[in-house]
């Protein structure tokens, strides 16, 4: 089985920006409806086994390491407004989500990385977001990266392409070189090549020889270290058979009528009755 993982909030995003290229207004929930028809999209195309994980917040226990970490200020309000009724429904479609506070949607990727990949039936996990941070769970070509704005699958060899170094080093040279997305800065005067050189030559930060980052420059480096390692460890799921998708629940069409989108709820019922062909049909009495 190959299990799919999804940045939900990512692609919460990318659509809600996608629809101001095109249209002069937001439509309330059309970044949701596009992420729930890019989902329905998926199991169209085969996708068998799918979890969504999300921000339920931006903040985490990262920003109480750094101060400048990302937050949600600035976030839109009909975006944001589109945070929880996303989840909701991803759930009343049945599509397996978690949604995240204390720790990152980042982080219950990366947990669910760890949890499909140690199942033997598992033979692909692929991880669909761009972030730079997911590029550390990559392994060989059985845990990939996908980027769907480049149409790039991302494997081990990927990785040392993109950054020059391997998917075991992705957190110490984000530390080096920062994130900006994510609001840590990096250490002053180390560019993307300079800190591929230095953890090609000498390994993990922990492993730099004295003098190779001195002073308060290593200690942030450190620091930042921790921002961008992603937790593994989160309890999300006791066997990978939990993210089979077998179809919506009951509450799914009344939900696609809330959000102007009932058209989804035919196309998704037309997937359970291909994934799940021995769903009663409620049959028409005959008539007499």
């Amino acid at each position: 089985m190959i299990v799919h993982l999804i940045d939900g909030t990512y692609e919460l995003f990318r659509h809600f920006y996608g629809i101001r290229r095109f249209k002069k207004t937001d439509p309330p929930f059309g970044a949701m409806s596009g992420v729930l028809n890019m989902v329905a999209k998926m199991i169209e195309d085969g996708a068998t086994h799918v979890g969504v994980a999300t921000d339920h917040v931006i903040e985490s226990f990262r920003n109480g390491l750094w101060p400048g970490y990302k937050t949600g200020a600035g976030i839109e309000p009909v975006l944001r407004s589109q945070f929880t009724p996303l989840e909701e429904a991803l759930a009343a479609m049945g599509v397996v989500v978690w949604p995240m506070v204390e720790l990152e949607a980042d982080d219950a990727l990366a947990s669910a990385a760890r949890l499909a990949a140690q199942d033997e039936r598992v033979e692909k996990v692929c991880i669909w977001t761009p972030d730079k941070d997911l590029s550390q769970c990559v392994n060989g070509d059985r845990v990939v990266q996908i980027d769907r704005r480049k149409n790039e699958i991302r494997d081990e060899q990927g990785v040392c392409a993109k950054f020059g170094v391997a998917p075991a080093f992705i957190a110490d040279y984000l530390a080096l070189v920062g994130d900006a997305a994510d609001g840590y800065p990096g250490i002053p005067g180390l560019g993307a090549k300079t800190a591929a050189t230095l953890i090609n030559r000498h390994g993990h930060i922990e492993q730099f020889p004295a003098g190779a980052l001195k002073g308060e420059n290593l200690e942030r480096a450190l620091l930042f270290k921790t921002l961008a390692t992603l937790r593994t460890d989160a309890p999300l799921f006791a066997d990978v058979d939990e993210l089979r998708w077998i179809g919506p629940t009951a509450s799914f069409a009344s939900m696609t009528e809330k959000i102007g989108d009932a058209r989804l709820a035919m196309r998704v019922r037309k997937l359970q009755s291909r994934v799940n062909p021995q769903i009663t049909r409620i049959k028409k009495p005959r008539s007499k």
